[in-house]
Formats: C-alpha cells, sequence, structure tokens
C-alpha cells in the first residue's frame, strides 16, 4: 500500500515540483489550493504519468474554513508527508498595505504551517515515521516586511521540531530558496529585471535537494552554492547593515 503525501499550493511552482517528486517516489498525492480547475489537472497528470492516487481539497488558506477544512481530512486519514508550500507576497511596504493583505498573509505562511502540523505530528510520532518540509525563503534572514518575519518564524519553528523529534523517525525540514523561476513574483507584482541570471533557481532542483536533505535529517535546507554564501554573510555582517539589504530588496521589487 503506497503511503500519502499532502503538498499546500499544489498546482504551481515548488509546491507543484514536490508533486511530482513525491509521485515519482510512489507516494499517492493529496493537493491542496484555491483553483480547482487546476486542482483536476494537476490529479489527473499525476495520475496518468505516475499512476499514483490523488485527492483534491481546494481550500483558501487565508480563511479558517479553508485550514479547517484540511485539518479535518488530516484528522481522518493517515498522512505520511506533509509538505507547507503555499504562500504569498506582498507588494507594499508594511505602512502602505491593506492591513487585510497582510492578515491574509499571516494566516497563509504562519498560522496554517503551524496548525497543519500540530493536527499530522500525533500520528506521525504514534507511527514513529514521517516527513514534514516548510518551505520558507532565505528572506527569513534578513528584514524585509511582513514576508520575511513569516518566514522566519516557519524555519525557526522547524528547527524548534526537528530538535524536539530528534529522538524520533518523524523527520521535520525547513527549506530555504532564493529567487526561483515561478509564478510567485509575477502574482505578486514584483519587478525582478535587475537580478542576475546566477540568482535564478530551478523549482525541480531544488525540490530535488529539498527531499535528499530531509531524508538526511538535515533541520535546515538552503540549495545553491549562491544562497548558501549569502545566508553565510547574512549571519556574519552586522545586523544593521543586514536590516538595510533586506529594505533595499524590498524597494527594488516594488518599483
Amino acid at each position: 500500500m503506497k503511503s500519502w503525501a499532502l503538498v499546500t499550493g499544489a498546482t504551481a511552482g515548488i509546491g507543484e515540483s514536490f508533486t511530482r517528486l513525491l509521485a515519482a517516489n510512489n507516494y499517492n498525492i493529496i493537493l491542496v489550493a484555491r483553483d480547482e480547475p487546476r486542482l483536476e489537472e494537476r490529479a489527473a497528470a499525476l495520475r496518468s504519468t505516475f499512476a499514483v492516487e490523488t485527492v483534491i481539497i481546494k481550500a483558501d488558506l487565508s480563511t479558517d474554513a479553508g485550514c479547517s477544512a484540511v485539518e479535518d481530512y488530516i484528522t481522518a486519514n493517515e498522512v505520511h508527508v506533509l509538505i507547507n508550500n503555499a504562500g504569498f507576497g506582498i507588494n507594499k511596504a508594511f505602512t502602505a498595505s491593506a492591513l487585510n493583505s497582510e492578515e491574509d498573509l499571516l494566516n497563509v505562511l504562519v498560522r496554517t504551517p503551524m496548525r497543519l502540523m500540530h493536527v499530522v505530528l500525533p500520528g506521525m510520532k504514534a507511527r514513529n515515521k514521517g516527513v514534514i518540509i516548510n518551505v520558507s525563503s532565505v528572506a527569513g534572514f534578513i528584514a524585509g516586511g511582513t514576508y520575511s518575519a513569516a518566514k522566519s518564524y516557519l524555519t525557526v519553528l522547524s528547527e524548534s521540531l526537528h530538535t524536539e523529534l530528534a529522538s524520533t523517525q518523524v523527520l521535520v525540514s525547513s527549506l530555504c530558496p532564493g529567487f526561483t523561476r515561478t509564478e510567485f513574483h509575477q502574482r505578486g507584482r514584483m519587478s525582478m529585471k535587475g537580478l542576475p541570471a546566477f540568482m535564478w533557481l530551478d523549482a525541480d532542483e531544488l525540490v530535488a535537494k529539498s527531499w535528499q536533505d530531509a531524508l538526511a535529517g538535515k533541520a535546515i535546507s538552503i540549495p545553491g552554492w549562491q544562497y548558501q554564501l549569502l545566508v553565510f554573510f547574512i549571519r556574519n555582517l552586522p545586523r544593521s547593515t543586514v536590516r538595510s539589504m533586506g529594505m533595499n530588496l524590498r524597494r527594488k521589487q516594488r518599483r
């Protein structure tokens, strides 16, 4: 019997890459997203290509009802792999953004992953087996508004759970990618014109690296030499410099 993997934000980008990697590794896939036609399309492609079973959950994870729908599914069914990937960015300064947008971002990037982990972990601990990958970001190491703060939360919580579960076979890892060729920046209407080509990552490659690192028991996965080097400097530079870097980057993205 195949195990089941649940992926949020499963219809595009990093989430979609995870669905294919996991299906190729013989997992049945539970796809979570808001766009039902795309969910159906992706599920059909996975069934056809990999001969796996699929379940789709149409849910807006910025809402309590959407988050609860996924929690209810996890409670009623065994989930062996959880990929918390759903997310979005806000292309406005905090002092100029709408409060409801900021709240939606926190709900999707912070509340939902926390709640889904809290629901899925008892079953994983009872079976003494499971994998959780939280898709965070190198932005969590800098100061770049609510998005950076939310990703920092996700990385730190992943590290905490990794340590808490160290004596078990339940693996928790935080994936911290840099700029990746997905729909993320277009959806957020962010300007990326000045970014050098070598700074872009490939979604399939970084997902493969993340999965490899998670199975190897690594708490944090940072794909790409360029971002490993960047994080090294961020960790060693004065925090005042890091703050300036982060906010300058955010300003350039808003142009």
